[in-house]
């Protein structure tokens, strides 16, 4: 983890629905469905612990892993849930 989020102030409600605009229907993120994995469309700017942040309080859920990529409609951010 880098040393520019340690201390970092957590985010606020408006920028949470901000930053995660929608879920991405595809046939593979369906997939990924099966390995408690789900996929957000967010904006360019987000970081991964702001989706972090933003999905463990949105959702009430422990978040694994984010892994964020960049396609030809936007930045998508493939979110790992823990067990």
């Amino acid at each position: 983890m880098s040393w520019k989020y340690l201390n970092k102030k957590s985010i606020n409600l408006g920028r949470m629905y901000e930053i995660i605009r929608s879920p991405v229907i595809t046939e593979k993120s369906t997939l990924g469905s099966e390995n408690n994995q789900v996929t957000f469309k967010v904006p360019l700017d987000a970081t991964k612990p702001e989706i972090r942040e933003a999905v463990e309080k949105m959702f009430d859920v422990k978040v694994a892993k984010v892994n964020t990529r960049f396609t030809l409609t936007g930045k998508h951010a493939s979110v790992r849930l823990a067990e």
